[in-house]
């Protein structure tokens, strides 16, 4: 078993993290990653005790643990069921192992023995955007993280997945981007590609990506403009009542047509009770709606958005009518909710 474990490994070298392969007795490290026994999991778990459950997505259950040393940790236990499996597990072990920011999620390392393959993560104890009302620092710091995947990282990476369920937080509240497993490296010289399995969650896809499976930097900036909506109003894009109407945030009773009559405000999160700096509200707003437009040569780039939120002298384009369907964007891949609850 110990043999088949590391020819596993073996085959996973395809990052640098992976160096100096070491013969493994119990817990042991391959290059930056721990490589943790099935043993350990299950005492840091209590058996995988339901109580230490945190959630349940596509790609299986998230459990609690503690090491032997205190250290408090999140593990994704790929199911047998999962309808994603090895090769989203591969991608995103050596994805995030490549990846170091401040606003990406930090894997450990992983435990695989027999049939158990496990992702083992720091452990976020603020829960997910699922579970918040999030304000413009959080919004800031995803857009951070994505300037470094899509620019400043080593490889250029589209996450194609960016919701609320993959963002987390510390304890600091600093947002961290997760969930690597349906992530694309691009070469410097690719600005898109296309692909025939199209597996996200609807309510945040691109149009392009939604109807002919193209993606790219462009993207993830659609999907970041739904979630800049989201925080800003305190609502999911899926549906709200507006005025006895249940519509969503980029439907006809929406952010674009509230927007278009000057009445932006009413799209406050009410909890704020009127609080929030109106200017900054708006440019924030703006911004998304530019974000959201339907053709992608029209959203801003990565860098461009960011001087935009922090740059209020900049003048910004008017936007473009969001991209809006009322049809269910067809998926084999479900929405991950609870992600990390403690």
């Amino acid at each position: 078993m110990r043999r088949k474990r590391d020819e596993y490994f073996l085959e996973l070298a395809a990052s640098e993290s992976f160096k100096d392969v070491h013969q493994i007795e119990s817990d042991g490290r391959y290059g930056d990653l721990l490589l943790f026994s099935l043993a350990s999991m299950m005492t840091a778990t209590s058996d995988f005790s339901p109580d230490n459950k945190l959630g349940q997505g596509g790609f299986g259950p998230v459990y609690k643990g503690k090491l032997n040393d205190g250290q408090e940790i999140a593990i994704k236990r790929l199911s047998r069921l999962s309808g994603q499996g090895l090769v989203e597990f591969k991608n995103e072990l050596i994805l995030i192992a490549k990846l170091q920011h401040t606003n990406l999620v930090r894997i450990l390392g992983c435990c695989i023995q027999g049939e158990e393959k496990m992702l083992i993560y720091e452990y976020m104890p603020n829960k997910s955007l699922d579970f918040f009302l999030f304000r413009f620092s959080i919004i800031e710091g995803v857009a951070q993280g994505l300037l470094y995947l899509h620019k400043h990282s080593r490889m250029r990476v589209i996450h194609r997945d960016i919701k609320p369920n993959n963002i987390l937080l510390d304890e600091h509240m600093m947002p961290k981007i997760s969930d690597f497993g349906m992530a694309r490296i691009f070469n410097q010289n690719e600005t898109q590609a296309m692909t025939n399995r199209v597996v996200r969650t609807y309510g945040y896809m691109s149009p392009e990506y939604a109807m002919e499976g193209t993606f790219s930097i462009k993207s993830d900036i659609f999907s970041f403009g739904v979630l800049i909506l989201e925080i800003i109003s305190g609502r999911r894009n899926i549906s709200f009542v507006y005025l006895d109407r249940t519509v969503n945030l980029l439907g006809y009773i929406s952010a674009w047509e509230l927007w278009q009559q000057g009445n932006a405000m009413q799209l406050e999160d009410p909890t704020l009770g009127g609080t929030c700096v109106v200017q900054q509200f708006l440019r924030t707003f703006h911004v998304a709606l530019l974000c959201v437009q339907e053709s992608a040569t029209d959203r801003p780039t990565t860098s461009d958005m960011i001087s935009m939120f922090l740059n209020d002298t900049i003048s910004l384009p008017t936007p473009k009518r969001p991209a809006f369907f009322t049809g269910r964007v067809e998926s084999n891949s479900r929405p991950f909710l609870g992600f990390w609850r403690p």
